[in-house]
């Protein structure tokens, strides 16, 4: 009874540190949890999944969140997990299952900006970037403030140079909402640069490189157009 009452308490532990945002903390307690019944078992499912994706460890999420959409009931949280879901499938290069699970949302009524950003970030990714630029737009249609898609469709349009012009404001827009993003930096400084403006793109491209000196497509970026004649 020791142990059970120990298990248990464990996962109470664990939903405390999830709530706070202590993900690595909160996942130790859930894998150490034994549930005592099929619906703390299928809470604990949820609960590691989401703090796996949380850590960034989409392919170890995966499971999990596999499992709660088939067992669960719960329909706001299985349309959590599907985007959770779909977001760690986009992000170990699986875009195809991404798009499934998406349009499995799309076809049961669910609508939100997040919903399109993400079904176009797995369009990108596979490289079919009419597509992208289409759900961008969609998910602008729903929220025309969404700085995601303000970003990337400002940096697609720029970088396929399918409308460099329009791709310049909409990462300006981003920028001007969080001047401090390295992303946004990025897209902007990229976008200037597309434009022919180089002594711009060096600024924003280098602002982007300070916050943020490891990411390797901002690297990337600044020396191109750094060695760019």
């Amino acid at each position: 009874m020791e142990e059970v009452a120990r298990a248990v308490s464990t996962s109470q532990e664990g939903v405390a540190l999830f709530q706070k945002g202590d993900w690595k903390n909160a996942l130790e307690s859930f894998l150490k949890a034994r549930p005592e019944d099929a619906n703390e078992a299928i809470e604990l499912v949820y609960y590691t999944g989401l703090c796996y994706a949380k850590l960034k460890r989409f392919a170890e999420a995966q499971p999990y969140l596999e499992r709660y959409i088939s067992d669960a009931q719960n329909s706001v949280r299985v349309y959590q997990c599907r985007m959770t879901l779909a977001y760690s499938y986009v992000m170990t290069k699986m875009a195809r299952k991404a798009e499934y699970e998406l349009t499995v949302l799309l076809n049961n009524g669910f609508e939100s900006a997040q919903l399109y950003a993400t079904m176009a970030y797995a369009a990108w990714s596979r490289q079919s970037y009419g597509d992208a630029i289409e759900w961008y737009g969609r998910a602008l249609s729903v929220d025309p403030e969404n700085l995601t898609a303000l970003n990337s469709l400002g940096f697609i349009l720029a970088d396929t140079g399918k409308d460099v012009k329009k791709g310049l404001r909409f990462c300006k827009r981003a920028v001007e909402k969080k001047p401090d993003n390295p992303v946004y930096l990025d897209s902007l400084g990229w976008a200037y640069y597309k434009d022919g403006k180089r002594i711009e793109a060096m600024k924003f491209l280098q602002r982007a490189r300070d916050k943020d000196p490891e990411n390797p497509l901002i690297r990337e970026h600044l020396k191109l157009v750094e060695t760019a004649k």
